[in-house]
């Protein structure tokens, strides 16, 4: 049998196989409560052997700290990069058995979190109050910021209005309030959506509260 025809059984092989069935579903997780980040800024990697190769399959997580991946029965080993990811580095791996569907909760250290959150509205204007918590000692804020915009999907690169308060301006033995104002649009329209974020000095990523519908009518 010639090379060529050998490749081509094998490449045939692999496309038919059998679509994947069965998933891998979680949440990234601190102290039991679901981590907010930046829709498709934070990503997880699996790793699975097979096929004489160690072959890497990314999985995105979802803006409310949540992820799903169709995957083929197996063992794999799940990693938290480096630098990836609005909290303390840990790529210790994590060992996957899947079969059917499982689901996982992934813990991190978030540097700062946010409590007791509650969201207001004024003539042209949207407010959130809140404490942040320092969690990690080495953590250093950088701001605390409050997107508004017209779905949930809300961050720096998702909104239509924004405030942010600089660290300078910012104590954290008392509750801390910002206050957006609304364009014209915005004020206008039945309802929109609040959320608050905290951007640690040095790290990329920013870690956000959970979205909250504001009926402005």
């Amino acid at each position: 049998m010639s090379l060529a025809f050998s490749l081509a059984i094998i490449s045939c092989e692999k496309d038919n196989r059998a679509a994947p069935k069965s998933v891998l579903k979680g949440r990234i997780v601190y102290d039991g409560q679901t981590v907010g980040v930046r829709s498709n800024g934070v990503q997880l990697e699996l790793w699975q052997r097979g096929y004489q190769l160690f072959t890497k399959i990314p999985v995105y997580v979802n803006h409310d700290g949540t992820f799903a991946a169709s995957l083929f029965d197996g063992n794999y080993k799940l990693v938290r990069l480096r630098g990836n990811g609005p909290w303390v580095n840990n790529t210790d791996t994590i060992d996957v058995e899947l079969r059917g569907t499982k689901e996982l909760e992934v813990p991190v250290r978030p540097y700062f979190v946010f409590k007791n959150d509650t969201y207001a509205k004024g003539e042209g204007k949207v407010s959130a109050t809140f404490t942040l918590q320092k969690v990690e000692a080495a953590g250093v804020l950088e701001r605390v910021n409050l997107y508004i915009g017209t779905t949930m999907i809300l961050d720096p690169n998702n909104n239509a209005a924004n405030v942010q308060q600089l660290a300078a301006a910012t104590d954290l033995t008392k509750p801390i309030t910002l206050t957006a104002t609304l364009s014209a649009a915005l004020a206008g329209r039945d309802y929109v959506y609040a959320r608050i974020g905290v951007k640690t000095s040095g790290v990329g990523e920013m870690l956000f509260g959970a979205p909250q519908k504001i009926q402005l009518k």
